[in-house]
This record gives structure tokens, C-alpha cells and sequence, in this order.
């Protein structure tokens, strides 16, 4: 990031007094030696100043021509306290340095000077060291990650899922079906996975554990089974013996709850059904109508499923994670809820399709091709009719129906 021109003073001001306070406890802290070994030297060259923020614009650290500093630090008027004010510049070369454990902005390195415009060296050089601060950061956590997975790894038997203390899974999810971050939430408070199952999130070393946990009181029979929303079915939701045809709103709250076990608020569930022209009360009027028949299987604040969950579309998601093609094809019916035009769903179905066909395609058999081939993404797909008319034996009524389609 370059910005250029005037710059007026701030009330966002720190007193120098409190600058190496500040500086002690904030994660850029270790870097700054490499910061300033970067761009010093550069600074004080060529009448410039180097300034290290953070995320707020609160100073860390400055350094640089004395000029220019004597000016950026001298008394404001009507006080008696030095402070560290900004200085009135006509050039400014800054770039943000972001936190490779939380994608959050952790500061801004700037070089700043009384030039009308920044030289195109000095922006490429505030932007290199930017990105080797967040090289050193990505190497530190690596490390710290790699001593958590050893102390996990000493208790034997892989004994939980381990997450780093910013809630990134290190290690005992083989297939990668969480992701790669998880919410926190209260050390031993239940979570639900995607999967379905029950967990409880206890600390462990510098991180923590999520271990399995029984469901709070719920018995078998309010587990809350999906079916129908993959192809051209009927959506419905089973819990115990209770059976519900699901309108096409209802199926894609349900999948959007199943597809985000943390929960979401209903702003946030509008924004995915409708985009910026959604309104929450029309999500609450809903929820309210699927409580009603689905009973407590939906909870609040955020609104998320409490119940044990099975559904043809989470199924497909282990699948995908495994890369077995025999299960793949035999799951997959077609897209996710073809019919909606939910934002986030329509997200959702792309990318199951995507890899679903990719998958087949690189290592399904003849019968896994043909029946994706009856799927609607799969009956004028080109590359998969092709692959199998010329694989198929000549007198395999498939290999005819393919080469008629190939035709049509």
C-alpha cells in the first residue's frame, strides 16, 4: 500500500514515554531489529523516517534521518509534554504486515519524507520488508506448531483433535474434513463438528483439545437426518419417527446451519440467502416456522442445530476429503438444492461439483463415469461422454448411449 501527499496530525498520538511499554508486549516486537537493519540505514540516507504501527496507527518504533525526527517529535503547543505526533509529509511509502496465524493486520511499516512523491525503490523496499516480517512470523509459528504436535503426539494414541490456540487444527483430523480453523469455543462447553459428532474443547499445553463428548440429553431419536438435497429429490428432514417435506427456503436454512456448525446470526443468514438485499426478520419469521416443526433441534443466538446431524451433502463433503470415487459416484445425485439462488449455496454446489467431476474424471471407473453421467452436470459433459465411449467395450449399451449424446 502507497500513499501520497499532505498528511494533518492525529489525535491517535502516543507519548514517547510509552512507546517502549507499548513496543514490549506487541507481537512485532521481536522483528524490529530486522525492520530496522531493512530500512534505516535507507531512511536516514535519504532524509526519510521509519516509522513501525500497529494495527490502531499507534507508534512502536521510529528511526531515521534526525531531521526529520527533531520535527515529528518536537512539543505540540500549549503543552509541556513532548509527544509523538505525525509529521506533515508529502510522501509516504507503507505497506500492512498481516499475522500469518490469524490473517489479521498486525502493524504498518512506513517510510516517511518530505519529498512530493515517493522514489519506486523506496515503495518496493517497504513492501519486500513487510513481506519478510510475515516470512519470520509464518517461521516462528511453524515452530510453535511443531512443539505443540510433538507434546501431543507424547500422549499416545492421538487422543482428541489438536488445535493451535488460535483455533487451527495441527493434527487428528487425517482427512481434513474441519478445515483448517475451528471457533473456540469456552474451554468445556460442547461444540458440534460437521460431522455430526460431539465435542468438548479442553486446554492442552500452548493450544488446545477437542475431545469427543456424549450429546447433552439427546437421545438417539432426535437425531436430525437431510435427505433429498443433492439432484432433482424432494428435500426432507427425518427426526425420530417424524418425517417433514421441506419448502426450498426451509432446505436451505438447514443446509446453511449444517454447513456452518458454529452457527450464524440472521443477518448472517440473510446475507447468504438473499445478498445485500436480505432482511433478518424475514430469517426470523422462518426459523420460527421450522421450530415449530422440527421441535429443539434449532438453537439461538446464533442460530445453529443442536441435534446430531446426517445429511447426503455432509457425506459427500468426507467423501470428497477421502477421494474414493466407487463412494463418490454412488452419493453424488446431482447438485446441491439445483433450484436455489442462495449466494452461498449456489457457492457450495459449484464447488462439489468441481470436485467431484475432477475426482471421477482422474480416477473413477468406467461405472463411477456413467453414473455421474446421469447426474445434470453429467449428461452433456463432453470430456466424461468421450472418456467413456472410447473406454467402454463397443457393445456396452453405455458406450452407445455416450456416443448418441456425443452426437447430439
Amino acid at each position: 500500500m502507497v500513499t501520497t501527499g499532505p498528511r494533518v496530525d492525529q489525535e491517535n498520538t502516543n507519548e514517547i514515554g510509552n512507546t517502549h511499554d507499548l513496543c514490549d508486549v506487541h507481537p512485532l516486537q521481536p522483528l524490529l531489529p530486522l525492520l530496522a537493519q531493512s530500512l534505516t540505514h535507507m531512511a536516514d540516507e535519504s532524509a526519510h523516517m521509519m516509522v513501525v504501527t500497529d494495527a490502531d496507527g499507534m507508534v512502536l518504533w521510529r528511526d531515521g534521518n534526525p531531521g526529520i525526527l527533531r520535527v515529528a517529535t518536537e512539543p505540540e503547543p500549549c503543552t509541556d509534554r513532548p509527544l509523538m505526533r505525525v509529521l506533515h509529509v508529502q510522501s509516504r511509502s507503507a505497506a500492512p504486515i498481516i499475522d500469518p496465524d490469524t490473517d489479521r493486520v498486525l502493524g504498518c511499516v512506513d517510510i516517511s519524507g518530505t519529498a512530493r512523491s515517493p522514489h519506486p525503490a523506496t515503495v518496493a523496499l517497504v513492501c519486500a520488508t513487510a513481506k519478510l516480517a510475515e516470512t519470520q512470523l509464518a517461521l516462528r509459528m511453524h515452530e510453535r506448531d511443531e512443539r505443540l504436535r510433538r507434546r501431543y503426539e507424547a500422549l499416545g494414541g492421538h487422543p482428541g483433535i489438536l488445535l493451535s490456540p488460535t483455533g487451527r487444527v495441527l493434527s487428528g483430523d487425517p482427512l481434513g474434513t474441519l478445515g483448517e480453523r475451528l471457533p473456540l469455543p469456552a474451554p468445556g462447553e460442547r461444540m458440534i463438528l460437521r460431522d455430526g459428532r460431539f465435542v468438548l474443547l479442553e486446554p492442552f499445553s500452548d493450544g488446545y483439545l477437542l475431545r469427543a463428548a456424549p450429546p447433552a440429553s439427546a437421545p438417539t431419536s432426535t437425531r436430525l437426518r437431510l435427505h433429498g438435497f443433492l439432484g432433482e429429490g424432494s428435500p426432507t428432514a427425518l427426526v425420530g419417527e417424524h418425517r417433514l417435506p421441506l419448502s426450498l427456503r426451509h432446505a436451505e436454512i438447514l443446509a446453511l446451519l449444517a454447513l456452518h456448525p458454529s452457527g450464524l446470526t440472521a443477518e448472517q443468514l440473510s446475507f447468504h440467502l438473499y445478498g445485500d438485499d436480505g432482511n433478518p426478520v424475514t430469517i426470523r419469521v422462518e426459523i420460527h416456522r421450522l421450530r415449530a416443526e422440527l421441535g429443539d433441534t434449532i438453537g439461538a443466538r446464533p442460530y445453529r442445530l443442536t441435534s446430531p446431524i446426517e445429511a447426503d451433502f455432509l457425506e459427500l463433503r468426507g467423501l470428497l476429503a477421502s477421494s474414493d470415487p466407487a463412494s463418490l459416484a454412488r452419493v453424488y445425485a446431482g447438485p446441491l438444492l439445483p433450484r436455489s439462488e442462495s449466494p452461498e449455496i449456489r457457492r457450495e454446489r459449484d464447488e462439489f461439483e468441481v470436485q467431484v467431476r475432477t475426482c471421477l474424471l482422474l480416477r473413477g471407473s468406467p461405472d463411477d463415469l456413467w453414473a455421474y453421467a446421469q447426474t445434470s452436470g453429467g449428461r452433456e459433459d463432453f470430456e466424461v461422454l468421450q472418456r467413456l465411449a472410447t473406454t467402454l467395450p463397443a457393445t456396452d449399451h453405455r458406450a452407445a448411449a455416450a456416443q448418441a449424446r456425443l452426437r447430439a
